[in-house]
């Protein structure tokens, strides 16, 4: 092996095979700035991940041939750090993360006697980069139904990769699970749902650690980390009863208040879904238009107070061309529909995430799971099927 020994008694190894780096002491300079290795042995010091299209999504590995590792550091080139751990040994440094896809990387090595080493190597470019989606949005209070959902922009093919990388944590332990749907866009979606309604108050934190993870044939890399946090708000639930025509916003399982309305004519494509729908957005005055969602030229018009239950255009709304039908008759195109104070008030009340639950006779059915967030329609045993790595649990 060839040395050069440049000045303040620091010497590098050059053209080390298989990219091995001899750490070098500093056991004390000479009149030309040599350093003085005494009887002193070169150790060897290899890292996995080489050159300038080094493997991305490898986690970083350093290894000593003899001695022990006392610090090691991996740093990029916008100022990030691979944390990592140290064996038991002393000979081999592991990073916690992965590398992520076109970056530069630094690696530093010192031993237990001072010696130090140091190499660069450069990941491959991602080529195709996967995006995502997060719902409830940063710093939020909703309601009680309300899940964690993330949307992919490409498709997900690496479902336990992906999954494994996504921690939730709550204040109080909740029991929960991610299960993998099919969101009504079409596109991969992923949601964490508690085994029950949240409790009024559980502050709830995501962090998706997801540089550096393959999504997939077709969906590319994550280059970047996400998060996103969100409190639970009051324990709400509002009571659509297609037998009685009439709405019930209940509070800590309390009526506040009951107010008649209008849902979908039964028995065909305008009949309201039944089941649990959570209250996505609050939109307010919107143009709703029937041809958008199927039904013809049934109705466009504007529309104020509206509350959407679905993607596929369910809302609860003001109707007042409505008035004739509120709490006798279902007749409206699958919307629950009431006067424009009910209306008002309900919406002033209301928290997205709150649940709406539409029972008695009339309705065609659940939506879809990813039709909105029909997730609570689904029994806890069929929701952790639906996570990639089987299990659900605990968050701590």
């Amino acid at each position: 092996m060839r040395h050069i020994s440049p000045p303040h008694g620091t010497v590098y190894a050059v053209g080390a095979a298989c990219l091995a780096l001899a750490l070098t002491g500093c056991a004390g300079g000479t009149a030309n700035g040599s350093a003085d290795l005494g009887a002193d042995k070169d150790a060897e010091v290899s890292v996995n991940l080489r050159g300038d299209n080094a493997k991305a999504g490898e986690r970083v590995q350093v290894k000593l041939t003899e001695g022990r590792l006392k610090d090691v550091s991996v740093g990029d080139d916008e100022g990030g750090e691979l944390a990592g751990r140290i064996s038991k040994d002393g000979r081999t440094w592991t990073s916690d993360r992965v590398a992520s896809p076109g970056t530069k990387y630094e690696v530093k090595a010192q031993d237990d006697r001072g010696r130090t080493a140091e190499r660069k190597f450069t990941t491959e470019a991602a080529g195709r980069v996967n995006k995502l989606t997060l719902a409830p949005g940063n710093k939020t209070t909703v309601g009680v139904a309300q899940p964690l959902s993330i949307v992919f922009d490409n498709p997900v093919k690496n479902k336990k990769d992906v999954e494994k990388h996504l921690k939730v944590t709550t204040s109080n332990s909740t029991q929960g699970s991610w299960g993998w749907i099919t969101d009504y866009s079409g596109k991969d979606r992923i949601d964490w749902r508690p085994k029950e309604y949240w409790k009024p108050g559980t502050k709830v934190k995501l962090d998706a650690d997801l540089n550096g993870v393959n999504s997939g044939e077709g969906g590319g890399w994550f280059v970047r980390d996400y998060d996103t946090s969100f409190t639970v708000g009051k324990d709400q639930q509002v009571d659509v009863d297609l037998d009685s025509k009439r709405l019930t916003l209940l509070r800590n399982g309390e009526a506040v208040r009951t107010v008649p309305m209008s849902a979908g004519t039964p028995g065909s494509q305008k009949a309201s879904w039944g089941g649990v729908n959570v209250l996505m957005s609050k939109e307010g005055t919107i143009r709703m238009n029937s041809e958008t969602v199927g039904l013809g030229a049934s109705y466009d018009k504007m529309v104020d107070y509206s509350m959407r239950l679905t993607w596929s255009g369910m809302y609860a709304h003001a109707a007042p061309w409505n008035a004739a039908y509120f709490g006798n008759t279902n007749h409206s195109s699958g919307c629950v529909g009431m006067s424009d104070g009910d209306a008002g008030w309900l919406y002033d009340a209301v928290q997205v995430g709150d649940p709406f639950v539409t029972k008695g006779s009339g309705h065609k059915g659940d939506a879809d799971v990813g039709n909105g967030y029909g997730l609570w329609n689904l029994s806890w045993d069929a929701w952790q099927a639906k996570s990639a790595l089987r299990g659900g649990g605990s968050a701590g």
